[in-house]
């Protein structure tokens, strides 16, 4: 079984040979010591790349100002116009390749919900080829998604901050669901018009993370998460289409969410104590409904031994790897340390080797 047939056959719920085996690639920039890596996991993963369709959503007009913050730090302003007056967000970019963060969101109270809600829908339009020049450089080496970005939650406590967000739903809670019908108005477009293109079956979308556990119940999970999400899977499988969901977080409390939504793979499913559940757990509840991606978190492929990476892996396919189908074990995150990539390149090799090993092994038990 090649690669694009093993993933295909995860997402859409079927028995494979093996698990897959797949790690994200966002690697530090610039980075040698990483290319040993690079090479192995091309050479021996099942592979995805993505087509990034919000970037098919009109501009709203913006001005940036840059100027000089610290020692450390650019300031960049940006002022997005509006027909009710300005939104301001102001990022911190690192002069010294740290990651720069957000010093002040676009929305900081209800009078600029209502100033982002004055905005028109964007139009959607532009070129879908490159999602067809990748599938061709992918062949069977793995599978192309189309990517959403944040779910319509997400873009909404995106705009605004997780503190903002958590008081707003409770002062002003129906202004957060004009904003996430909105969010989920421009979704539903972006959709079909990608399905119209051609493009699939395979998507993915995240963004949930930001209304979980500690700070947002179930309740809120349902109201701002699989209320705006349903419709949006739905008319992906309407189209013949699967979604695979990323979120990191404390999930079991929420976890069925995740099944009302159509979730058909998620990502990562974090046992303690970055998460609260165990693969073993998380499997009881979604049955053979939805794809296991994960669960070595990236932490451990720095610090533990290759020995310990293969006991975990070994026990995730043990409780995750339930009658020949559902999982793709992976990483929680991509490779992140930079300058580090001689450290976890044993780590990485015995997690695809344990998972490959054990295909070896059906193979040789089937002849």
């Amino acid at each position: 079984m090649n690669s694009k047939e093993r993933l295909t056959r995860c997402y859409f719920g079927h028995e494979i040979d093996r698990p897959a085996v797949y790690s994200r690639t966002s690697f530090p920039d610039n980075d040698a010591t990483y290319d040993k890596l690079k090479e192995y996991l091309n050479r021996f993963s099942d592979q995805k790349a993505n087509f990034y369709a919000k970037g098919l959503c009109e501009s709203y007009k913006r001005d940036n100002v840059k100027e000089a913050y610290s020692p450390e730090y650019d300031k960049v302003t940006t002022i997005l116009h509006t027909p009710k007056g300005e939104l301001q967000q102001v990022w911190l970019n690192s002069r010294t390749n740290q990651p720069g963060f957000l010093k002040e969101y676009f929305i900081k109270d209800a009078s600029d919900c209502e100033k982002y809600l004055s905005l028109p829908l964007p139009r959607i339009d532009g070129d879908c080829s490159d999602f067809f020049k990748e599938q061709d450089k992918m062949g069977n080496k793995g599978i192309v998604e189309v990517f959403l970005g944040n779910n319509p939650g997400g873009t909404v406590a995106d705009l605004m901050g997780s503190e903002t967000f958590a008081m707003l739903s409770i002062t002003d809670r129906e202004l957060l669901h004009a904003l996430c019908r909105r969010e989920m108005d421009i979704h539903m477009q972006i959709v079909s018009y990608v399905i119209d293109a051609g493009l699939g079956p395979f998507f993915a979308i995240h963004g949930q993370e930001y209304i979980v556990p500690p700070l947002h119940g179930r309740v809120d999970f349902d109201d701002f998460n699989v209320r705006y999400d349903k419709p949006i899977i739905d008319l992906i499988h309407e189209a013949g289409g699967r979604v695979h969901v990323h979120c990191h977080g404390s999930l079991r409390q929420v976890l069925s969410g995740f099944l009302e939504m159509g979730a058909d793979v998620l990502h990562p499913i974090e046992p303690p104590p970055l998460g609260d559940i165990t693969a073993g757990e998380a499997r009881a509840i979604l049955g053979d409904k939805v794809c296991i991606e994960g669960n070595i978190q990236i932490a451990n492929m720095y610090e533990s031994s290759p020995e310990q990476i293969i006991e975990e892996t070994a026990k995730l396919i043990k409780d995750a790897f339930v009658n020949s189908k559902g999982l793709i074990v992976s990483p929680t995150a991509s490779p992140y340390i930079p300058g580090a990539g001689e450290t976890c390149f044993l780590q990485y090799k015995a997690m695809i080797d344990t998972v490959i090993s054990l295909g070896n092994t059906r193979q040789t038990c089937n002849t």
